[in-house]
């Protein structure tokens, strides 16, 4: 498994993030969203949750 990140971190990364459960699990319906260089991991759909980088 990948590491687990929080939304808003920033610095991360740039490409594709998968949202995950608290512990990393997957998600019936996650939201996958694309980052570049120099910007923050958008909010999840329910507090708690964290991105993947896929």
């Amino acid at each position: 498994m990948g590491k687990l990140h929080k939304p808003g971190e920033d610095n991360q990364k740039p490409g594709k993030y998968i949202e995950t459960g608290p512990l990393g699990g997957d998600l019936p319906k996650p939201k996958v969203v694309k980052i570049d260089p120099g910007d923050r991991l958008p909010p999840t759909s329910k507090p708690g949750n964290k991105w993947k980088h896929k």
